[in-house]
């Protein structure tokens, strides 16, 4: 059975920093590119940061230069790393693992955590 548990979330003030992490179970966890989205209250999910099986990074617009993303592929695990947090980065963070083979792509879904970042 697949799991992917997000853990770390939280209550913080703006300018603030947390961790997220991601911890996998049930998949080749080396295999697969990594993403976190957000979904904000009345709003769709959207992509935050996604780390390949390769490490090769990418980052909205909105989080680049604050949030970073990495893998420990020892511990089944990704971090996201978030720094200077702003009010709008309130949302449940999704981790979401993917990984396509022949076949068709293995598709994964956490269960969320909750960010709040107070002004």
């Amino acid at each position: 059975q697949v799991q992917l548990v997000e853990s770390g979330g939280g209550l913080v003030q703006a300018g603030g920093s947390l961790r997220l992490s991601c911890a996998a179970s049930g998949i080749t966890f080396s295999l697969y590119n990594i993403a976190w989205y957000l979904q904000a209250p009345g709003k769709q999910r959207e992509l935050v940061a996604v780390i390949t099986s390769g490490s090769s990074t990418n980052y909205s617009d909105s989080v680049k230069g604050r949030f970073t993303i990495s893998r420990d592929n020892a511990k089944d695990t990704v971090y996201l790393q978030m720094n200077i947090l702003k009010p709008e980065d309130t949302a449940v963070y999704y981790c979401n693992a993917r990984h396509a083979v022949l076949s068709g792509t293995h598709n994964y879904w956490g269960q969320g955590t909750q960010v709040t970042v107070s002004s």
